[in-house]
């Protein structure tokens, strides 16, 4: 089932880049950038990232936290941060419970070849958990604008 705007965005609780628990209730209260990216330190991931990072200021400034998910372990994410000098949290989902929950683990095509992997998705949800958008078609170099367009 694809969730949709309008949906409630399913909660969960993993771990963050320093292995803290971190859930999505967290941030209960607050407009949430909930981006799922395939891997850490690739270009396409390592463009969408950074655009974030770059615009980070003014997506707080319009109420926004950023959490970004992969399928990477904390330590990898751990390295991601610091190399790239990313301001907001990335979760570990090694088991891949919040990419089923959100529906971004599944079938993807490249050289002709099928294999499964993360579909790039964006999530905005709002102060009540709600998702207000769901961005299947992400300008990684851009995504900031798909955001607050």
């Amino acid at each position: 089932m694809k969730l949709q705007a309008g949906d409630q965005a399913p909660d969960f609780t993993s771990i963050d880049q320093d292995g803290n628990p971190i859930s999505l209730s967290d941030f209960k209260g607050k407009k949430i950038v909930l981006y799922f990216y395939p891997k850490d330190n690739t270009p396409g991931c390592t463009a969408e990232s950074c655009n974030l990072r770059d615009n980070y200021a003014n997506l707080q400034k319009q109420g926004y936290v950023v959490l970004g998910v992969s399928g990477d372990s904390a330590k990898s994410h751990k390295k991601f941060i610091e190399k790239f000098d990313l301001p907001f949290p990335l979760i570990a989902d090694e088991d891949k419970s919040v990419h089923e929950a959100y529906g971004t683990w599944g079938e993807k095509q490249m050289y002709g070849r099928t294999y499964m992997g993360t579909l790039r998705t964006t999530f905005v949800i709002d102060e009540k958990g709600m998702i207000e958008e769901v961005i299947a078609k992400v300008k990684t170099k851009d995504h900031t604008a798909q955001i607050l367009k």
